[in-house]
């Protein structure tokens, strides 16, 4: 038996280091967690922006319906030209054709939905708790970095790599320094006398010792351990320097985003009350046949685009605001 006592800290600089294996291999688990948190976070609230969509092109449909009934009517009292009440009749036409597709895309949505979530039903009808999308307005650039530099898992990982780089160094260090081992045996012998006797001598024993030495030349092969050593801890810290000023880029770029589409946000929700002011005057004017029917059309697209504006900005913000909590390293306490 055989157990080294001391090999100048290299024991301990292995135990260490299988320590810190294990703590980088829970963050590139987790690192692995929060992509899939966002991709499904940024999936769900995707879906509910295809619903709403879906609904505001229902709503389009209704109107065209009406106006169509109104063509319809007027028609048949010769008041409106057959060119009115075709043209009121292609509007429809398309409005239902864009219905049908926004079905589809709403069930493409639902599907993915549910393959991330890794139902075994992919086509079943899942409960959204949400009907529209509520961006966070309140979020602080100054915390989020905060919490970056703090809890962000691949700068802690690139923190790891630089640690593991100094414990090597200070492994090939240890071979600096001189080892102490212990060793201890038990013996058994059994030896028949010359021939022509029978008797037999047993021995049992035990055997112990210590051994101390040191490496007094190996080619210079610690030397050169080390100097790879150091460059390996000025690589590393380096490269967590490199990180974290992309990190802070990204945090800018980010947080730019965040505060455009805020703005955005509450602007397209300006127009869209403007754009519904204009659409119920002019549907008035037309029922009292002082609108045409293509100026009422373009005040239904208007209404139609602020309603799909302000989706979008409220979409966008919202996925700018799960990235900010991504790169905090806070995606995983999202909609807790």
């Amino acid at each position: 038996m055989n157990w080294t006592v001391f090999d100048g800290f290299g024991i301990q600089a292995n135990y260490e280091r299988l320590k810190e294996l294990q703590r980088m291999g829970e963050l590139n688990t987790r690192m692995t967690i929060e992509d899939f948190a966002a991709n499904l976070s940024g999936e769900y609230y995707n879906l509910i922006r295809q619903k709403i969509r879906l609904h505001n092109l229902l709503s389009s449909l209704e109107l065209s319906k009406e106006r169509l009934r109104i063509v319809e009517q007027r028609y048949f009292i010769g008041s409106m030209s057959r060119l009115d009440l075709q043209q009121a009749q292609v509007d429809y036409n398309s409005d239902s054709s864009k219905v049908l597709n926004q079905r589809e895309v709403v069930h493409r949505s639902r599907i993915r939905l549910n393959e991330l979530m890794a139902l075994d039903n992919v086509e079943e009808q899942i409960q959204i708790q949400d009907s529209i999308i509520f961006p966070n307005p309140f979020l602080d650039e100054a915390d989020l970095w905060k919490n970056t530099q703090a809890t962000n898992a691949a700068l802690l990982v690139a923190q790891k790599n630089k640690r593991l780089s100094e414990l090597d160094y200070k492994r090939a260090k240890s071979r600096r320094f001189p080892y102490l081992s212990l060793n201890a045996g038990y013996g058994y012998t059994a030896n028949w006398n010359e021939v022509g006797t029978t008797e037999l001598q047993q021995r049992l024993g035990l055997n112990y010792g210590i051994t101390l030495g040191v490496n007094l030349f190996d080619g210079m092969n610690r030397r050169r351990e080390q100097r790879n050593a150091r460059l390996q801890i000025q690589n590393s810290e380096l490269r967590k320097q490199e990180l974290e000023l992309s990190l802070r880029a990204d945090m800018s770029n980010l947080w730019m985003a965040y505060q455009n589409n805020l703005d955005l946000w509450e602007l397209e929700k300006s127009n869209l009350t403007a754009a519904q002011e204009y659409y119920a005057i002019a549907i008035d004017r037309y029922r009292l046949g002082d609108l045409s029917g293509i100026e009422l059309r373009e005040a239904q697209n208007n209404l139609l685009e602020a309603e799909e504006r302000r989706s979008i900005a409220e979409y966008n913000t919202k996925l700018c605001e799960i990235s900010l909590l991504q790169l905090s390293g806070q995606i995983l306490t999202f909609n807790e």
